[in-house]
């Protein structure tokens, strides 16, 4: 049987998104959308990090650039929220580059956009 990477939480923190879409719909952009997940979060009293700030090493140091994942569920969860068309290969990209940065070993990519909820499990392997 394969073990899934945090399910509970996971399909928890979905349901939250899922009602913020039936709420709001999909007309919103992105930022909307982080704030309905930090109300809703709260509300839950599920701990989490908006906007957390995660370095990018490089061999024997540390990048200039930091990168900020949208939120972090948990301190293990990264929550990437979208408003876009559709998913595409770059946001895939960009999440797993977070994961591997952050050394996290769970993202939800989210996207609110779409007539229903659009969403991806990223899991470092």
């Amino acid at each position: 049987m394969q073990h899934i990477v945090y399910k509970e939480e996971s399909y928890r923190i979905i349901g939250l998104c899922m009602e913020i879409h039936r709420e709001l719909g999909s007309g919103f952009s992105e930022v909307v959308y982080k704030d309905a997940l930090e109300y809703e979060l709260r509300q839950q009293k599920i701990a989490f990090e908006r906007e957390k700030e995660f370095q990018v090493r490089y061999k024997d140091t540390i990048l200039k650039h930091h990168f900020y994942a949208d939120l972090v569920v948990m301190d293990k969860i990264i929550l990437e929220a979208k408003a876009v068309t559709e998913i595409q290969k770059i946001h895939l990209e960009q999440t797993m580059n977070y994961l591997y940065a952050s050394d996290l070993p769970l993202a939800l990519l989210v996207n609110f956009r779409g007539t229903s909820l659009q969403y991806r499990r990223l899991v470092l392997t």
